[in-house]
C-alpha cells in the first residue's frame, strides 16, 4: 500500500491544517493558559470541530459523522500536533468513539454518537491508574451489586475528564478480565480532580468510591472488555504518534526559520555545515516517522493489524523523533529557546507529555520484543 495520503485526506488535511492555523493556533493555548481557563478547552471550538465535520471524523454516518477511517484521524491528529490545540478530539473523537461504535448498545450509540459528532458532548475513558501507561496493573474493580455493579478504584491521566459529560471506566469483573462501563460523573461516588499539566493541556484524576450502575452501562458484553479498548488503544496510539509528528516536524519547521533568520560571526546560522547535517539528519527521522505512521493507521483501516504493533512501532519512532526534534530546535536556538516568549518550549513540554500517552517508546519496544518472544 503506498504510504501517501489520497486526494481526499489531502483535502482534509489542507481542510484541518488551515482551520487550525486560523481558529486555534498556538497563541489560544497561550490565552487558555495565562487566562487559567476554568475548563483548559474552548466548548465553541468543539462545536465548531462539529461542524467541520472534524469531531466525527470515525463515527459511522447514521450517527451523524463522516465516516471516515484510522487514516483521515491521524490527519486531525497532527494538525492538532502542530497547532498544540487543546481539544477533546483524542479522548472523544478517537478513543471513546471507538469503544462506542464497536461495542456500545443501540441506546448508548443513539444517545453519544451523535452528540460527539456535533460537538456538543465530550466524552473520557478512564483507563490509567499511575503515572505510567500499563493497563495490565489495573486494579479497580467491578462487583455485582443489586441489578447492576458497583465500583470502586482510581485512575488518572484522565484527558478532559473534568469536563466530561461522560466517563467509559474500565474496571476488573475478576483477576484477569475487564469490563468497560459509561459512568454519569455526577453519579453519587464519583470524584473528579483538575490535573493541568506540565503542556497546559487537561487532564483528570477520577476516584470511583461504591459507584452504583445499572447493568446496560456496561459497553460491550462482561468481562470482554479487553479486545474493544485494544482496537481502541492502537487507534489511540496510531493517532498519538501522528501528533507527535505534527508537534515535532512543527518544531523544526520553526528552527529552520530560526537558522535562515539569525546571524552569529557575521554570518546566518543556517550557513554552517555542522547545523545542516543536524537538520538533514532530523528531516529523514521525521519523514521515517511519518511513514511508520502513516502504514499503522492503513493496517488498522485495512483491519490486518489486531495485535497492534504496527502501532506500536509508530508510537515509539514517533516519540524517540519527536523527542529528538524539540531537543534540537532547543539546542539550535540557544538559551532564548527555552523562554516563555518562544514557542519551541511549548513544543517540548508537548511531546513530553504526549510521549507518555498510551505508552512511552520503552513500553512499546517491550511490547514488541514480547511479540517476538523475546
Amino acid at each position: 500500500m503506498p504510504l501517501i495520503l489520497t486526494e481526499e485526506q489531502t483535502m482534509l488535511k489542507e481542510a484541518a491544517d488551515g482551520f487550525l492555523s486560523e481558529n486555534a493556533p498556538v497563541a489560544h493555548l497561550r490565552a487558555l493558559r495565562d487566562s487559567h481557563d476554568a475548563d483548559g478547552v474552548s466548548r465553541d471550538l468543539w462545536k465548531a470541530f462539529g461542524e467541520m465535520g472534524f469531531a466525527g471524523v470515525i463515527i459511522p454516518e447514521e450517527h451523524g459523522g463522516s465516516g471516515l477511517g484510522a487514516v483521515e484521524a491521524g490527519v486531525m491528529a497532527e494538525a492538532l500536533g502542530r497547532t498544540l490545540t487543546p481539544s477533546p478530539f483524542m479522548g472523544s473523537g478517537v478513543l471513546c468513539a471507538s469503544l462506542l461504535a464497536e461495542g456500545g448498545s443501540t441506546e448508548q450509540q443513539g444517545e453519544w454518537l451523535p452528540k460527539i459528532a456535533a460537538g456538543e458532548a465530550i466524552l473520557a475513558l478512564a483507563l490509567d491508574e499511575g503515572p505510567k501507561h500499563r493497563p495490565s496493573a489495573m486494579t479497580a474493580r467491578a462487583e455485582r451489586s443489586g441489578n447492576g455493579f458497583k465500583l470502586n478504584g482510581a485512575k488518572g491521566f484522565v484527558l478532559d475528564g473534568h469536563i466530561a459529560d461522560a466517563l467509559i471506566v474500565a474496571a476488573k469483573t475478576d483477576d484477569v478480565t475487564l469490563s468497560l462501563f459509561l459512568v454519569d460523573p455526577k453519579t453519587a461516588g464519583v470524584e473528579i480532580e483538575r490535573t493541568v499539566m506540565v503542556d497546559a493541556h487537561n487532564a483528570a484524576r477520577v476516584t470511583l468510591t461504591d459507584v452504583q450502575v445499572d447493568a446496560d452501562a456496561m459497553v460491550g458484553a462482561i468481562d470482554q472488555g479487553e479486545p474493544l479498548l485494544q482496537k481502541a488503544l492502537n487507534l489511540g496510539r496510531a493517532c498519538a504518534a501522528a501528533q507527535l509528528n505534527g508537534a515535532g516536524d512543527q518544531a523544526f519547521q520553526i528552527t529552520l526559520e530560526y537558522l535562515r533568520t539569525r546571524k552569529q560571526f557575521g554570518k546566518l546560522i543556517g550557513e554552517f555545515q555542522a547545523l545542516q547535517h543536524r537538520a538533514a539528519h532530523l528531516f529523514s527521522e521525521i519523514e521515517l516517522s511519518r511513514a511508520a505512521t502513516l502504514g499503522a493507521l492503513q493496517r488498522i483501516d485495512a483491519g490486518v493489524d489486531e495485535k497492534g504493533l504496527s502501532a506500536s512501532i509508530a508510537k515509539s519512532k514517533a516519540g524517540r523523533v519527536a523527542e529528538l526534534a524539540v531537543q534540537e530546535a532547543v539546542q539550535m536556538h540557544g538559551g532564548v529557546g527555552m523562554t516563555d516568549e518562544f514557542d519551541v518550549g511549548l513544543y517540548m513540554k508537548r511531546v513530553r507529555v504526549l510521549n507518555e500517552l498510551f505508552g512511552d517508546a520503552g513500553f512499546h519496544a517491550d511490547r514488541l520484543a514480547r511479540a517476538q518472544g523475546y
